[in-house]
């Protein structure tokens, strides 16, 4: 790190679980975060204010007016452009010592093979189970740990699925992909602004804390947040052992 850095992140460096050495870490990680909206929005300004080195953002939507009211990466005067390229203005805005990609794009199974080897850490900031789920699929593949969060209403959800751990659960053994969970989505249910910052806020404290390798992650752990009564509930996760995702294959066939 340069002057100029130390300085940026000097309150960072100043704790003794981070030091220079995990704000290294961070400089040399590499985030990819699906979805640019809500979640992605607090999530993203976040890492890139603390230097984590490379965003990758995916996002396939443009910016509308009703996004305003709590998808704080972006602005009036953004209003129709693509939201990749809107949130790229703002983190290098913050950051412009950071390398920020920004992919206009809805990732399949095949995309997410490309992208996920290539992360750090990815944070799963979309709005629907069939891209949660193709999302933590490639995270299994590829043993990457990934950062989940959801807000609908007055209810948010945040949890760490991390697949270099032999215990760890994944996404699918919480939401089994066969039980037939019903999207919902905010244009038809509503949601309270805030949340999606304390959320967003969350998921990328908990990424820092995987690459900067401080403290103990949400892995095992899912957090449930009741906005109304502003209660946190922690439930503890196990993995399923036919999980077709991330159970051993001899396992589901015994």
């Amino acid at each position: 790190m340069d002057d100029r850095q130390l300085l940026r992140y000097s309150r960072h460096i100043l704790l003794d679980e981070v030091g220079i050495e995990g704000q290294q870490r961070a400089l040399a990680a590499s985030a990819l975060i699906i979805g640019a909206g809500g979640l992605g929005s607090p999530a993203a300004l976040y890492l890139a204010a603390a230097g984590v080195g490379r965003l990758v953002l995916v996002d396939d939507d443009q910016v509308d007016l009703t996004n305003l009211q709590r998808q704080i990466m972006h602005t009036t005067g953004r209003v129709g452009q693509p939201k990749v390229d809107s949130a790229r203005a703002a983190l290098l805005a913050i950051n412009p010592e950071i390398a920020v990609v920004a992919l206009r794009e809805r990732v399949d199974c095949a995309r997410l093979d490309q992208l996920v080897p290539q992360a750090s850490v990815v944070l799963d900031c979309s709005d629907n189970f069939a891209t949660r789920h193709a999302v933590n699929r490639a995270c299994v593949a590829h043993r990457v740990p990934l950062v989940s969060g959801a807000v609908i209403r007055f209810d948010g959800q945040v949890a760490v699925f991390d697949p270099r751990s032999a215990d760890s659960p994944c996404y699918c053994c919480l939401f089994p992909q066969d039980q037939g969970f019903t999207d919902a989505a905010c244009s038809s249910m509503g949601v309270f602004a805030p949340l999606v910052g304390v959320v967003g806020a969350l998921q990328a404290a908990e990424a820092l804390k995987l690459v900067m390798q401080v403290g103990r992650s949400l892995a095992g752990r899912l957090l449930l947040l009741d906005g109304r009564a502003m209660e946190w509930t922690s439930m503890n996760l196990s993995r399923n052992p036919v999980c077709p995702v991330c159970s051993p294959k001899e396992t589901q066939s015994t």
